[in-house]
């Protein structure tokens, strides 16, 4: 294969970013793909620990196109090319970004859209306030060893509240696990790895982390997977407050304020205005009034 035919694979680069959830989720696989992806040029094959002895994050080799690095791969699996034919060698280096070497910056700005889990997922954002429709947008991309730390705070409307939501309440139930009195706050979080829930002892105030399973006209339905008292049935008041602790890239929504540390790469490949190499995402909800009156709404959907 010539350069010239190896050269016709190259993708071409974004060039619109008018619909920002199709961007981000065609090119969260795109771009992951071409993190740490097998490297024939490598000394050594061996995959280093995704974070070095001093916390910084090892991120390995992104290829500006895909389509070049794959088909190199092909013929170096099939012996047809052993980096003696500078033709193909020498655009397949070009190919090449050592992540780890690119300059780290900071960004502050807000919230377009989110794609994927910790695990290599995106987020696209603008810097500033994001009023500016011609405000470019970057891409920040999550490690794909899910290292790269991401915190989720601040306040959410009830009518945010979805199953599958990991949920944390004081609240005290019967043997049939139904409240006794209205929720005064609902957390919404993210638990640990292996985390283990304790079982649910009737007619005590205690704090009860479950998983919301529904919400029927302003009551939550949670289910917790420990004990006897598996499904609890919570009533919510309209001064319920719902609060955010979480580290979930599906809670992220557009308008959230967001602060974005990482290797940047601006050049041939990237997405949108640039791909952020993100080691660490902050993600701010809105502090807006509109979680009560939220509340209210579902209490009169009884």
């Amino acid at each position: 294969m010539s350069s010239r035919d190896l050269l016709k694979n190259r993708s071409a680069p974004w060039r619109s970013l008018g619909g920002v959830a199709i961007l981000v989720a065609l090119a969260a696989p795109a771009v992951n793909a071409q993190i740490n992806a097998y490297n024939p040029y490598a000394d050594s094959q061996a995959h280093l620990p995704p974070v070095a002895p001093d916390g910084t994050l090892r991120w390995g080799t992104f290829y500006k196109s895909a389509a070049i690095q794959k088909a190199y791969e092909r013929l170096w699996n099939l012996g047809a090319c052993r980096n003696t034919n500078m033709a193909i060698t020498v655009p397949v280096e070009m190919n090449k970004v050592a992540v780890d070497g690119l300059p780290e910056e900071e960004f502050r700005g807000v919230a377009l859209g989110a794609s994927g889990t910790i695990r290599g997922g995106m987020i696209a954002f603008t810097t500033g306030d994001g009023a500016a429709p011609e405000q470019p947008a970057l891409v920040a991309t999550l490690h794909p060893a899910g290292v790269s730390k991401l915190a989720i705070g601040g306040k959410m409307p009830a009518a945010a509240l979805r199953p599958g939501l990991t949920v944390r309440l004081h609240t005290r139930v019967d043997r049939k696990g139904v409240a006794s009195e209205p929720l005064r706050a609902i957390d919404v979080i993210t638990p640990p790895p292996n985390f283990k829930p304790a079982p649910i002892v009737a007619d005590r105030d205690e704090t009860v982390v479950g998983t919301l399973t529904a919400v029927r006209g302003g009551v939550l339905l949670v289910h917790v997977d420990a004990g006897r008292i598996r499904r609890l049935s919570l009533p919510m008041s309209p001064s319920s407050a719902v609060n955010v602790e979480a580290s979930q890239l599906d809670l992220v929504a557009p308008g959230d304020a967001v602060v974005v540390k990482g290797r940047v790469w601006r050049g041939e490949g990237c997405v949108g205005a640039g791909t952020v190499f993100a080691s660490a995402v902050t993600v701010t909800k809105p502090d807006v009034d509109a979680a009560r009156p939220a509340v209210s709404d579902l209490l009169g959907a009884r």
